[in-house]
């Protein structure tokens, strides 16, 4: 019954991501043709791809765990002062799963998040495609396991996570005005950003 269960929910993240795995190195033959492939020739130099933050890096990581990574990469959306943001990631990093982690703790990541996952849940945790709003240690342990990551942590020792980064980018910094005279009004201060202990407008835990 149990393997019954892992075997749909393999295929479910199966069908979710697409039949293709993720390239995730670039090799350059001798007639200058280029290809992409989830696996390091061993004949030929080839150049590892670097993520651009929306998956986590699998430089360095065992082979077995940098395929399982190409093809279902992991993203964890999280709030502030969120107890079961807290023990979501705590889950994966316990286990050992390369992961990006995304804050949701302004207005503009408000927007971004609803806009991106279709949800106002916090929080929630992308494998693959697949979408698991709140946390649930046996779900994410389902589909992890289905997915192929290791039960134990299989990183190297040296291994760090990426920091945790805004969901929305910051805004570009304007030029700074001219020191305001005397009688100037100073400007409003900005209220983007919710006061420290609160979690974002619009947000469910």
């Amino acid at each position: 019954m149990h393997r019954a269960v892992l075997s749909s929910l393999l295929a479910a993240l199966a069908l979710l991501s697409g039949s293709s795995a993720w390239a995730l190195y670039k090799v350059v033959g001798p007639d200058g043709r280029i290809t992409y492939t989830d696996r390091p020739p061993s004949d030929r130099p080839a150049q590892a791809i670097r993520t651009n933050g929306a998956t986590a890096s699998t430089e360095g990581l065992p082979y077995e765990l940098q395929r399982v990574v190409g093809r279902y990469p992991v993203s964890l959306f999280t709030g502030p002062k969120c107890p079961s943001c807290d023990a979501g990631r705590q889950l994966l990093k316990d286990r050992g799963v390369p992961f990006v982690e995304k804050t949701i703790s302004t207005t503009d990541d408000v927007k971004a998040y609803t806009k991106q996952e279709a949800t106002d849940q916090l929080p929630s945790v992308r494998i693959g495609q697949k979408q698991l709003l709140g946390y649930s240690q046996s779900d994410w342990t389902s589909y992890l396991d289905a997915a192929g990551y290791p039960a134990k942590s299989a990183l190297p020792l040296n291994y760090r996570w990426p920091e945790p980064a805004p969901l929305a980018p910051p805004a570009e910094s304007k030029p700074s005005a001219p020191a305001p005279g005397r009688n100037a009004t100073p400007a409003p201060a900005d209220s983007s950003a919710p006061p420290a202990g609160s979690s974002p407008a619009g947000i469910r835990f």
